[in-house]
Protein backbone atom coordinates (compact mmCIF):
# COMPACT_ATOMS: atom_id res chain seq x y z
CA UNK A 1 0.00 0.00 0.00
CA UNK A 2 3.14 2.29 0.94
CA UNK A 3 4.58 1.77 -1.94
CA UNK A 4 1.33 2.51 -4.15
CA UNK A 5 0.83 5.67 -2.68
CA UNK A 6 4.74 6.50 -2.84
CA UNK A 7 4.36 5.49 -7.14
CA UNK A 8 1.06 7.80 -7.20
CA UNK A 9 2.78 10.67 -5.70
CA UNK A 10 5.80 10.43 -8.14
CA UNK A 11 3.63 9.76 -10.97
CA UNK A 12 1.71 12.82 -10.19
CA UNK A 13 4.55 15.06 -9.54
CA UNK A 14 6.04 14.14 -12.84
CA UNK A 15 2.46 14.80 -14.93
CA UNK A 16 2.69 18.01 -13.04
CA UNK A 17 6.07 18.79 -14.35
CA UNK A 18 5.43 18.19 -17.75
CA UNK A 19 2.40 20.61 -17.62
CA UNK A 20 4.43 23.36 -16.12
CA UNK A 21 6.80 22.89 -18.94
CA UNK A 22 4.28 22.54 -21.40
CA UNK A 23 3.92 26.13 -20.69
CA UNK A 24 7.54 27.44 -20.96
CA UNK A 25 8.68 27.83 -24.10
CA UNK A 26 13.06 28.19 -25.69
CA UNK A 27 13.71 30.20 -28.24
CA UNK A 28 17.17 29.82 -29.77
CA UNK A 29 18.57 30.52 -33.05
CA UNK A 30 21.27 27.91 -32.60
CA UNK A 31 18.64 25.11 -32.43
CA UNK A 32 19.29 24.65 -28.66
CA UNK A 33 15.44 25.19 -28.09
CA UNK A 34 12.56 24.53 -28.78
CA UNK A 35 11.90 26.67 -31.39
CA UNK A 36 14.50 29.18 -33.72
CA UNK A 37 11.92 32.22 -34.72
CA UNK A 38 9.92 33.78 -32.22
CA UNK A 39 6.69 33.14 -34.48
CA UNK A 40 7.32 29.52 -34.64
CA UNK A 41 6.92 29.65 -30.77
CA UNK A 42 4.02 31.63 -30.73
CA UNK A 43 2.23 29.49 -33.16
CA UNK A 44 2.58 26.98 -30.79
CA UNK A 45 0.75 28.41 -28.64
CA UNK A 46 -3.32 26.94 -27.88
CA UNK A 47 -5.74 29.92 -29.51
CA UNK A 48 -8.00 30.79 -26.97
CA UNK A 49 -4.93 29.55 -23.93
CA UNK A 50 -6.03 31.74 -20.21
CA UNK A 51 -2.68 30.67 -18.64
CA UNK A 52 0.26 31.93 -18.32
CA UNK A 53 2.41 31.06 -21.20
CA UNK A 54 6.28 31.99 -20.74
CA UNK A 55 8.39 32.59 -23.39
CA UNK A 56 12.39 32.75 -22.93
CA UNK A 57 14.83 34.12 -26.02
CA UNK A 58 18.24 33.30 -26.10
CA UNK A 59 20.40 36.13 -27.82
CA UNK A 60 20.47 36.98 -31.11
CA UNK A 61 19.30 38.51 -33.88
CA UNK A 62 15.64 37.49 -34.77
CA UNK A 63 14.66 39.54 -38.20
CA UNK A 64 11.54 38.02 -38.93
CA UNK A 65 7.82 39.78 -39.01
CA UNK A 66 6.35 38.24 -35.45
CA UNK A 67 2.50 38.69 -34.79
CA UNK A 68 1.00 37.98 -31.15
CA UNK A 69 -2.61 37.17 -32.26
CA UNK A 70 -5.47 38.52 -30.68
CA UNK A 71 -6.80 34.64 -29.59
CA UNK A 72 -3.38 34.20 -27.83
CA UNK A 73 -3.30 36.23 -24.17
CA UNK A 74 -1.13 36.11 -20.91
CA UNK A 75 2.19 35.51 -22.67
CA UNK A 76 5.51 36.71 -21.43
CA UNK A 77 8.47 37.29 -23.81
CA UNK A 78 11.73 37.18 -22.13
CA UNK A 79 14.64 37.89 -24.27
CA UNK A 80 17.99 36.59 -22.31
CA UNK A 81 19.58 40.63 -22.59
CA UNK A 82 18.12 43.36 -24.10
CA UNK A 83 20.72 44.81 -25.92
CA UNK A 84 21.72 41.63 -27.47
CA UNK A 85 18.35 40.00 -27.74
CA UNK A 86 16.73 42.13 -31.29
CA UNK A 87 13.33 40.96 -32.33
CA UNK A 88 14.04 43.49 -35.81
CA UNK A 89 12.33 43.91 -39.45
CA UNK A 90 12.76 46.75 -42.33
CA UNK A 91 9.35 47.36 -43.52
CA UNK A 92 7.89 50.72 -43.64
CA UNK A 93 4.65 52.20 -45.55
CA UNK A 94 4.72 51.98 -49.38
CA UNK A 95 6.63 48.97 -49.23
CA UNK A 96 4.93 46.54 -51.54
CA UNK A 97 4.71 42.91 -51.02
CA UNK A 98 4.72 40.31 -52.98
CA UNK A 99 1.05 39.54 -53.09
CA UNK A 100 1.28 43.09 -54.40
CA UNK A 101 -0.58 44.99 -51.38
CA UNK A 102 1.17 48.10 -49.86
CA UNK A 103 2.42 48.24 -46.51
CA UNK A 104 0.71 51.78 -44.39
CA UNK A 105 1.56 53.05 -40.98
CA UNK A 106 -0.82 50.47 -39.37
CA UNK A 107 0.81 47.31 -41.17
CA UNK A 108 4.04 47.80 -41.83
CA UNK A 109 5.54 47.00 -37.99
CA UNK A 110 8.20 44.60 -36.93
CA UNK A 111 6.03 43.28 -33.79
CA UNK A 112 2.05 43.34 -33.52
CA UNK A 113 0.53 42.61 -30.31
CA UNK A 114 -3.19 41.96 -30.48
CA UNK A 115 -3.93 39.59 -27.43
CA UNK A 116 -4.27 40.96 -24.31
CA UNK A 117 -2.39 40.23 -20.57
CA UNK A 118 1.25 40.58 -22.57
CA UNK A 119 4.34 41.57 -21.18
CA UNK A 120 8.16 41.78 -22.66
CA UNK A 121 10.62 42.05 -20.45
CA UNK A 122 14.92 42.49 -21.69
CA UNK A 123 14.24 43.02 -25.32
CA UNK A 124 14.96 44.87 -28.47
CA UNK A 125 12.38 45.60 -30.53
CA UNK A 126 13.70 47.51 -33.69
CA UNK A 127 12.64 48.86 -36.87
CA UNK A 128 15.50 48.89 -39.90
CA UNK A 129 13.76 50.63 -42.55
CA UNK A 130 16.30 53.90 -41.82
CA UNK A 131 16.02 57.84 -41.49
CA UNK A 132 14.84 58.33 -45.08
CA UNK A 133 12.26 55.31 -45.27
CA UNK A 134 9.22 57.29 -43.70
CA UNK A 135 6.66 55.89 -41.17
CA UNK A 136 8.31 52.56 -40.26
CA UNK A 137 6.77 51.03 -36.66
CA UNK A 138 8.63 48.83 -34.81
CA UNK A 139 6.29 47.82 -32.39
CA UNK A 140 2.50 48.01 -32.89
CA UNK A 141 0.07 47.48 -29.50
CA UNK A 142 -3.33 46.89 -29.95
CA UNK A 143 -4.29 44.72 -26.85
CA UNK A 144 -4.77 45.88 -23.53
CA UNK A 145 -2.84 45.38 -19.96
CA UNK A 146 0.04 45.13 -21.84
CA UNK A 147 3.58 45.85 -20.25
CA UNK A 148 7.00 46.24 -20.98
CA UNK A 149 9.96 45.99 -19.12
CA UNK A 150 13.65 46.34 -19.34
CA UNK A 151 13.13 46.79 -23.33
CA UNK A 152 14.46 48.61 -26.17
CA UNK A 153 12.54 49.98 -29.07
CA UNK A 154 14.31 51.77 -32.06
CA UNK A 155 13.53 52.99 -35.25
CA UNK A 156 12.84 56.13 -37.09
CA UNK A 157 9.46 57.58 -37.66
CA UNK A 158 6.56 56.45 -35.53
CA UNK A 159 8.55 53.87 -33.93
CA UNK A 160 5.91 52.59 -31.47
CA UNK A 161 2.52 52.74 -32.52
CA UNK A 162 -0.01 52.16 -29.40
CA UNK A 163 -3.11 51.91 -31.52
CA UNK A 164 -5.86 50.83 -29.24
CA UNK A 165 -8.43 53.55 -28.46
CA UNK A 166 -8.78 53.21 -24.86
CA UNK A 167 -6.89 50.72 -24.22
CA UNK A 168 -4.20 50.15 -20.85
CA UNK A 169 -0.34 50.09 -21.40
CA UNK A 170 2.73 50.29 -18.95
CA UNK A 171 6.04 50.78 -20.21
CA UNK A 172 9.10 50.73 -17.15
CA UNK A 173 12.99 51.33 -17.67
CA UNK A 174 12.66 51.07 -21.10
CA UNK A 175 14.39 52.92 -24.20
CA UNK A 176 12.70 54.74 -26.88
CA UNK A 177 14.41 55.86 -29.67
CA UNK A 178 12.97 57.51 -33.12
CA UNK A 179 12.60 60.74 -35.24
CA UNK A 180 9.41 61.75 -35.75
CA UNK A 181 6.20 61.19 -33.92
CA UNK A 182 7.97 58.12 -32.26
CA UNK A 183 5.19 57.44 -29.81
CA UNK A 184 1.92 57.70 -31.31
CA UNK A 185 -1.72 56.66 -31.12
CA UNK A 186 -4.95 55.92 -28.89
CA UNK A 187 -3.87 53.76 -25.95
CA UNK A 188 -4.00 54.94 -22.02
CA UNK A 189 -0.40 54.48 -21.58
CA UNK A 190 1.96 55.26 -18.91
CA UNK A 191 5.87 55.39 -19.28
CA UNK A 192 7.54 55.27 -15.86
CA UNK A 193 11.63 55.52 -15.68
CA UNK A 194 12.15 55.89 -19.03
CA UNK A 195 15.13 57.34 -21.36
CA UNK A 196 13.21 59.06 -24.64
CA UNK A 197 16.01 59.88 -27.31
CA UNK A 198 15.26 62.22 -30.53
CA UNK A 199 17.47 61.88 -33.56
CA UNK A 200 15.64 64.70 -35.80
CA UNK A 201 14.12 67.83 -35.30
CA UNK A 202 10.78 67.22 -34.65
CA UNK A 203 8.13 65.79 -32.11
CA UNK A 204 8.42 63.17 -29.45
CA UNK A 205 4.82 62.23 -29.78
CA UNK A 206 1.60 62.36 -31.84
CA UNK A 207 -0.93 61.37 -29.21
CA UNK A 208 -4.95 60.69 -30.60
CA UNK A 209 -6.69 60.77 -27.82
CA UNK A 210 -10.46 60.16 -28.13
CA UNK A 211 -11.96 63.21 -26.42
CA UNK A 212 -14.05 60.29 -23.78
CA UNK A 213 -11.03 58.89 -22.59
CA UNK A 214 -9.70 60.49 -19.65
CA UNK A 215 -5.57 59.85 -20.25
CA UNK A 216 -3.61 59.17 -22.58
CA UNK A 217 0.36 59.36 -22.57
CA UNK A 218 1.26 59.91 -19.15
CA UNK A 219 5.37 60.18 -18.77
CA UNK A 220 7.00 59.54 -14.82
CA UNK A 221 10.21 60.63 -13.73
CA UNK A 222 11.62 60.09 -17.49
CA UNK A 223 14.45 61.56 -19.40
CA UNK A 224 14.13 63.39 -22.22
CA UNK A 225 17.75 63.33 -24.46
CA UNK A 226 18.56 64.06 -28.27
CA UNK A 227 21.47 63.48 -30.57
CA UNK A 228 24.05 66.52 -30.40
CA UNK A 229 23.10 68.13 -33.15
CA UNK A 230 19.16 68.08 -32.56
CA UNK A 231 18.44 71.51 -31.45
CA UNK A 232 14.30 71.80 -31.94
CA UNK A 233 12.15 69.20 -30.62
CA UNK A 234 8.74 69.16 -28.92
CA UNK A 235 7.09 67.48 -26.88
CA UNK A 236 4.37 66.58 -28.97
CA UNK A 237 1.88 67.56 -31.46
CA UNK A 238 -1.69 66.29 -31.62
CA UNK A 239 -2.54 63.90 -34.15
CA UNK A 240 -6.29 64.55 -33.39
CA UNK A 241 -7.78 67.41 -31.86
CA UNK A 242 -8.00 65.89 -28.64
CA UNK A 243 -5.00 64.51 -27.75
CA UNK A 244 -3.70 64.00 -24.58
CA UNK A 245 0.12 64.08 -23.26
CA UNK A 246 1.12 64.66 -19.85
CA UNK A 247 4.83 64.96 -18.29
CA UNK A 248 5.38 64.58 -14.65
CA UNK A 249 9.07 64.79 -13.00
CA UNK A 250 10.76 64.94 -16.08
CA UNK A 251 14.11 65.88 -16.64
CA UNK A 252 13.96 67.67 -20.42
CA UNK A 253 17.54 68.33 -22.67
CA UNK A 254 18.28 71.72 -24.27
CA UNK A 255 16.97 70.14 -27.91
CA UNK A 256 13.30 70.63 -26.04
CA UNK A 257 11.80 74.02 -27.76
CA UNK A 258 11.16 76.69 -25.23
CA UNK A 259 7.52 76.92 -26.38
CA UNK A 260 6.84 73.10 -25.83
CA UNK A 261 4.08 71.77 -27.99
CA UNK A 262 3.47 72.25 -31.49
CA UNK A 263 -0.52 72.84 -32.97
CA UNK A 264 0.37 70.65 -36.24
CA UNK A 265 -0.60 73.91 -38.19
CA UNK A 266 -3.97 73.82 -37.13
CA UNK A 267 -4.68 76.50 -34.19
CA UNK A 268 -8.47 74.79 -33.70
CA UNK A 269 -6.15 72.13 -32.13
CA UNK A 270 -5.24 74.82 -29.30
CA UNK A 271 -8.82 74.54 -27.83
CA UNK A 272 -8.97 70.86 -27.37
CA UNK A 273 -5.53 69.49 -27.16
CA UNK A 274 -4.79 68.34 -23.48
CA UNK A 275 -1.00 68.60 -22.75
CA UNK A 276 0.59 69.35 -19.16
CA UNK A 277 3.26 69.37 -17.36
CA UNK A 278 4.16 68.94 -13.35
CA UNK A 279 7.95 69.61 -12.09
CA UNK A 280 9.83 69.83 -15.41
CA UNK A 281 13.06 69.99 -14.97
CA UNK A 282 16.87 70.30 -16.74
CA UNK A 283 17.74 73.03 -19.82
CA UNK A 284 14.22 71.81 -21.97
CA UNK A 285 11.77 72.72 -18.96
CA UNK A 286 10.70 75.91 -19.47
CA UNK A 287 7.30 76.50 -17.62
CA UNK A 288 7.20 80.41 -18.51
CA UNK A 289 7.77 79.96 -21.88
CA UNK A 290 4.98 76.92 -22.84
CA UNK A 291 2.32 77.70 -24.96
CA UNK A 292 -0.56 79.10 -23.39
CA UNK A 293 -2.96 76.61 -24.34
CA UNK A 294 -0.74 73.76 -22.86
CA UNK A 295 -1.02 73.22 -18.66
CA UNK A 296 1.16 73.31 -15.86
CA UNK A 297 -0.70 70.88 -13.07
CA UNK A 298 -0.90 72.14 -9.60
CA UNK A 299 0.45 69.97 -6.55
CA UNK A 300 -3.50 69.29 -5.70
CA UNK A 301 -4.11 68.12 -9.27
CA UNK A 302 -1.06 66.19 -9.71
CA UNK A 303 -2.99 63.77 -7.41
CA UNK A 304 -4.96 62.71 -10.20
CA UNK A 305 -2.71 61.37 -11.78
CA UNK A 306 -1.94 57.47 -9.81
CA UNK A 307 -1.53 54.41 -11.43
CA UNK A 308 -4.99 53.05 -10.25
CA UNK A 309 -6.75 56.46 -11.48
CA UNK A 310 -4.75 55.96 -14.97
CA UNK A 311 -4.55 52.44 -15.27
CA UNK A 312 -7.36 51.38 -13.37
CA UNK A 313 -7.91 47.81 -11.77
CA UNK A 314 -5.14 45.94 -13.74
CA UNK A 315 -2.32 45.11 -11.58
CA UNK A 316 0.91 45.48 -13.31
CA UNK A 317 3.06 44.14 -10.75
CA UNK A 318 1.07 40.88 -10.69
CA UNK A 319 3.61 37.75 -11.82
CA UNK A 320 2.73 36.85 -15.57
Amino acid sequence: MKKTVIFFLLFLFCALQLVAQSNKIVVAKDGSGDYTTVQAALDAVVPGNNKPVSIFIKKGLYKEVIIVDARKNFITLTGEDEANTILSFDNHAGTRLPNGDTLNTWTCASFFVYGNDFHAENLTFENKAGFTAGQAVALRVEGSRVSFKNCRIVGFQDVLFLSGSGVKHYFENCYIEGTTDFIFGAATAVFQNCHIHSKKNSHVTAASTNSIIPFGFVFFDCKLTADSNINKVSLGRPWTPTASVTYINCWMGKHIISEGWNNWKNPANETTARYAEYNSTGPGANAASRVSWSKQISDEEVKRFSLKNILGEWDIYRKQ
